[in-house]
């Protein structure tokens, strides 16, 4: 547990870690926001890695001057399908042996039961609504390369879902990332967009539960 804390404290404080690393590395910060991503997206025993705050954090930084928002969007953007595109090819490569994995160190068998039972349920759609959900980002294009998706298809979601999350999270941060209310609260405006998006999540689980069967 103690060595997951320089992590949560690197999340809670990323507005302040980014600013410092930018300003000792220059243009190396956007290989790092390339290899994150890529990472977050593209490796499925790895996902755990902020993925939202960091967006939003990159979007606040951009809109001071720091970093190009139009290059860290699309290095971010090609880091978010590359990643998919991998973690479905080592899906598909895996195939169904994976439901008969147990619960490890380096494979988290709930989170994965979880977005299978998502990705049946909503198909490709979980790959755009589960980009903005952290676990079922990682999981869902692993999950679509178990179950045999198409690569057209999953292409498509794919790109999609990227487009629309590297965007639309890291235009919010360069829109309102700097006001002072939202810099004053930001450690709590990270742990919102990992907690809001699960309970969410949950939400729609126990009511889906609760409907009768037709």
């Amino acid at each position: 547990m103690d060595s997951l804390i320089p992590l949560f404290q690197h999340l809670l404080h990323a507005d302040q870690y980014l600013a410092a690393f930018v300003a000792s590395n220059g243009p190396w910060v956007y290989a790092v926001l390339f290899a994150v991503i890529f990472i977050e997206t593209g490796v499925v025993v790895m996902p755990f890695l902020p993925g939202d705050s960091l967006l939003f954090v990159v979007g606040a930084t951009a809109a001071t001057g720091l970093l190009d928002i139009s290059m860290a969007l699309g290095v971010m953007f090609a880091a978010a399908v590359v990643g998919n595109q991998t973690n479905y090819s080592i899906g598909r490569w895996f195939g169904p042996r994976v439901f008969h994995w147990e619960n490890s160190r380096w494979f988290n068998k709930e989170g994965f039961d979880k977005s299978h039972a998502f990705f049946e349920k909503y198909g490709g759609v979980a790959l755009i609504a589960g980009r903005f959900m952290p676990f079922v980002r990682t999981f869902a294009p692993f999950v679509a390369g178990v179950t045999l998706m198409t690569r057209r298809r999953f292409a498509l979601f794919d790109i999609s879902g990227a487009a629309l999350w590297i965007g639309s999270v890291t235009l919010l941060g360069y829109a309102i990332g700097n006001l002072p209310w939202v810099k004053g609260h930001l450690p709590w405006i990270f742990l919102a967009m990992i907690i809001i998006p699960g309970v969410l999540a949950l939400v729609g689980i126990l009511r889906k539960k609760k409907t009768p069967p037709a």
